[in-house]
């Protein structure tokens, strides 16, 4: 039936294949054999003429994604595991990730729907962006960041788990302030992440005065470090916007000041100007 729906409905066949087939290949029991062939039916069907644009595009089918949460987790963990648990699967898990990725985080940025599923994706990001395998950490890492992204509501919950998850943290950190200019786009405006980053160092700073354990203490001055990078860089972006402002009415002021006929001004068209230019 999957087979069928491969050939014919692209959608339906990934559907079927996340839903059903990937559970039984992140399973401990699956063998080399069923694992080969549940994979080449999603090789089939993402090797056909324009899958990747026909399923990004249709990743929610009658309410349902055509792979949810659940299936990116599994798929992030076949595909970014321990060195010792690499087997011959393992690169043509590679191979697919990408584009099945992109299926999973496919949506209407801001709608309840990819708000909810954002919501969902940062819990198990969370777990394996403290995971001690490196790829896995930062790929889990840049998922977390996209959940910022999508949901305000999921600094909320980050600032909840901060502590429980402080080598998530410190691995989510880091990569924002390490790639900062890709990410920045994305978070702007960065008010949510100002205050989450101020409570950060509030809990940091606490933690560090109480005498936290030597393991942590490491922690907790690396998550410091990038909090304050990435607040400078936040702050002085913040800064400019309001130079800018000042300077746009400094400049309306002396046009109006300096203008042979004041009374042709149309003041309310520059009070709309001057207004739409500040951020505060």
């Amino acid at each position: 039936m999957i087979t069928q729906a491969s050939q014919g409905e692209l959608a339906v066949g990934l559907y079927s294949w996340a839903h059903n087939l990937l559970p039984i290949v992140g399973g401990k029991s699956c063998n080399p054999l069923s694992r080969d062939i549940i994979l080449q039916l999603v090789e089939r069907i993402l090797s056909t003429p324009k899958a990747q644009t026909i399923l990004v595009n249709g990743a929610v089918r009658k309410g349902e994604r055509l792979m949810p949460p659940s299936a990116l987790e599994t798929l992030l963990r076949l595909t970014f595991p321990s060195t010792s648990a690499r087997v011959k699967a393992t690169e043509r898990f590679e191979a697919i990730y990408p584009i099945l990725k992109e299926v999973a985080l496919a949506g209407a940025p801001g709608s309840k729907a990819m708000k909810q599923v954002a919501q969902q994706i940062l819990n198990f990001a969370v777990k394996a962006a403290g995971e001690s395998m490196s790829e896995l950490s930062r790929e889990a890492a840049g998922i977390f960041i996209w959940c910022l992204s999508q949901n305000a509501d999921c600094y909320k919950q980050w600032d909840k788990v901060y502590q429980d998850n402080l080598e998530a943290s410190v691995a989510v950190l880091k990569k924002l302030s390490e790639e900062w200019k890709e990410y920045s786009v994305k978070l702007s405006p960065f008010d949510p992440l100002r205050t989450t980053l101020q409570n950060f160092r509030h809990k940091n700073e606490q933690a560090l005065a109480s005498g936290a354990e030597a393991g942590r203490e490491k922690h907790y001055k690396n998550a410091d470090k990038y909090c304050k990078t990435i607040l400078g860089r936040v702050s002085r972006g913040h800064g400019c916007l309001k130079s800018m402002a000042l300077v746009v009415v400094a400049v309306a002021v002396g046009a109006a000041v300096m203008s042979p006929n004041m009374e042709s001004l149309d003041w309310k068209k520059l009070a709309v100007v001057i207004n739409s230019q500040l951020p505060f």
